[in-house]
């Protein structure tokens, strides 16, 4: 939690102020017993009758004015609260969010959809809630307990003393119950946790899930989870609802003593009977702030708890866990992460053609115990030339790609592009030099233009028009009325072929230096995929291109072709020489189109 105070610090008025405002309310609070005892002791003494009305109006206007002043002083509090509150999840969400979106590919795949999404929501909802709750409280509870003792001691001491016994039982039991529920309401929240992931990849996979007919299957596991968490809620439930009746228990028995001994002390003449119920309303007032008091530990802890997985990402997102994980899959956010070193060296920006690639016995693993998803890989890609990148499934093309534009760093060797060191490079350089089309294609909601400018910005309408017409994706465009057109989110209004168009011409709208297509025509017929290899041969300048790809067509007429087997390198050269020397390649033509084609050929 203390990592995250920062986000208060525009908030430090308000923070002073909000507790002040209910100390203040508190204070009047604490005086109304003493005028209604004070009230008491007057209608009730025998020399009152007939001396008017006058000490009673008096006594009626200040109740009036305290109860008045109190409730301003209230809601002023809860004003200067909220705001802070409010201010504080506002500027953690955005900080949240950026740092998310800075994270690198191992940590996306480490932290998983479902695990952000809650700590931008879940967990920051908590976390205000939290703030709230503790300017509000933490100091207007012990104030009136405290108070309430004080008050008391003026009036009776031998009461007070009473009053001091009852306040120390009532913490011991108050701490015993939250010592017991506290534990039980964190793995709540890890079950909640849990439901949510489940809920969120069955609702993403419900076709799936109806095509394989294992609608009974997942809603037994949603049973069994479910049914662990509403557990753990009785569980805790049940500790927590002692807090209630145990205070109010050990209170009503106080102000049942309180009451027997007050009532022998009037009949002596020792106290009087407005005294004995200003002596039961502090006892009253101390029940009250008391339980309000458990429910602020329970809420702390619950945000204390959240405070804690936000602030995990954020050391996650400043390098300080070392910690790799993942799968090599793209991520949503491939076009907004900014990859590289800030400030480092920058790629020329007025040559306009391709650059070099170069890999140097490069290794890679995606955490420390896993086995290499790379094993020394060398081979240097010239400017401009097309690289064709094939294997099977899991044999690392993906893997390969995402070390150019940095999603990854190589566990050994180096990536170079034009002679520098992808580590060294400035980060939007970068960025800007390398075009990305990942394996699933992603679209936002609003229109195709907005879409295609994230690859350029201030991209005019012919700029993006040209670009959708290498892309082969005219026909996409003019379906749905033009560039304006909304669409849904994750592009859902479109087909997977409609979508890889389009996310094809987004990488091609910056004129990229290098383009990497990873397996981005696997939707289009072969017609299409033709076309549009066709198409990027006659580009107005000569980008360096990497497609990736299971088909052997897509990469056949590549300047270079790699073949991937495992990690390694199976075989590097042209269609015609790896068709007699890669037995890889080979299989893999012949898998899809025959010897006897290859043979006619």
């Amino acid at each position: 939690m203390k990592r995250l105070f920062r986000y208060l610090k525009n908030y430090r008025v308000q923070c002073v102020l909000a507790p002040l405002f209910k100390m203040l309310e508190a204070t009047f609070e604490l005086f109304v017993p003493l005028v209604i005892a004070s009230l008491i002791d007057y209608i009730s003494a025998p020399s009152s009758a007939g001396t008017g009305s006058g000490f009673i109006f008096r006594s009626f206007a200040l109740l009036i004015a305290l109860g008045i002043v109190g409730l301003i002083s209230s809601c002023t509090a809860q004003f200067f609260a909220a705001r802070a509150a409010t201010g504080f999840s506002r500027e953690l969400r955005h900080d949240l969010f950026k740092s998310l979106l800075s994270l690198d590919h191992s940590q996306i795949d480490n932290l998983g959809t479902s695990t952000m999404i809650t700590r931008m929501t879940a967990d920051v909802n908590t976390a205000q809630n939290g703030v709230n709750m503790f300017l509000r409280l933490f100091l207007r509870s012990p104030f009136i307990v405290a108070g309430a003792v004080i008050m008391a001691f003026t009036i009776d001491t031998r009461s007070a003393l009473a009053f001091l016994i009852v306040v120390a039982i009532l913490f011991a039991a108050v701490g015993l119950i939250m010592k017991l529920n506290i534990p039980m309401l964190r793995k709540v929240q890890s079950h909640l946790d849990r439901i949510l992931r489940f809920t969120r990849e069955n609702l993403s996979g419900a076709r799936v899930i109806r095509a394989f007919t294992v609608e009974e299957d997942r809603q037994k596991v949603f049973e069994n989870a479910n049914s662990e968490l509403v557990s753990g809620q009785i569980r805790a439930g049940r500790i927590s609802g002692l807090l209630n009746p145990l205070t109010y228990v050990i209170i009503n028995l106080a102000i049942v003593v309180l009451i027997r001994t007050g009532y022998i002390q009037v009949s002596r003449g020792m106290l009087t009977t407005g005294q004995v119920v200003a002596l039961y309303n502090y006892m009253s007032q101390i029940l009250l702030e008391l339980i309000k008091f458990a429910n602020l530990v329970v809420t702390i802890n619950r945000a204390l708890a959240s405070a804690d997985r936000i602030s995990a990402v954020f050391a996650l997102a400043d390098g300080e866990s070392d910690e790799r994980a993942g799968t090599g899959n793209d991520s949503l956010i491939d076009q907004v992460n900014a990859t590289g070193i800030s400030g480092g060296r920058t790629l020329d920006t007025e040559n306009t053609e391709g650059c070099s690639v170069e890999f140097k016995d490069v290794c890679l693993r995606y955490h420390k115990e896993a086995d290499e998803s790379l094993s020394h890989i060398s081979f240097k890609a010239e400017a401009g030339e097309t690289i064709g990148i094939i294997g099977g499934t899991g044999s690392g093309k993906t893997s390969l790609v995402n070390l150019i534009p940095g999603f990854y760093e190589a566990t050994e060797g180096e990536v170079l592009i034009d002679g520098i060191r992808v580590d060294d490079l400035d980060g939007r350089s970068l960025k800007a030099a390398v075009g990305t089309v990942p394996q699933k294609a992603v679209l936002f909601a609003g229109t195709i233009a907005d879409n295609l400018r994230w690859g350029k910005a201030d991209a005019t309408d012919a700029e993006i028009m040209d670009a959708v017409r290498v892309a082969v994706a005219e026909d996409v465009v003019d379906a749905k009325g033009g560039l304006n057109a909304e669409l849904e989110a994750g592009g859902r209004n479109l087909s997977g072929g409609q979508r890889q168009r389009l996310t094809i011409a987004r990488a091609l709208v910056g004129s990229p230096r290098i383009l990497i297509l990873d397996d981005s025509s696997s939707a289009l017929d072969n017609v299409t995929d033709r076309k549009l290899r066709d198409n990027l041969k006659n580009l107005g300048y000569k980008p360096t291109v990497f497609i990736v790809s299971q088909r052997s067509a897509s990469v056949r007429d590549a300047d270079k072709i790699i073949v991937l087997d495992d990690g390694e390198v199976a075989g590097i050269g042209t269609h015609a020489e790896l068709m007699t020397t890669c037995d890889v390649y080979r299989e893999i033509y012949e898998s899809q189109f025959g010897k006897e084609e290859e043979h006619g050929a």
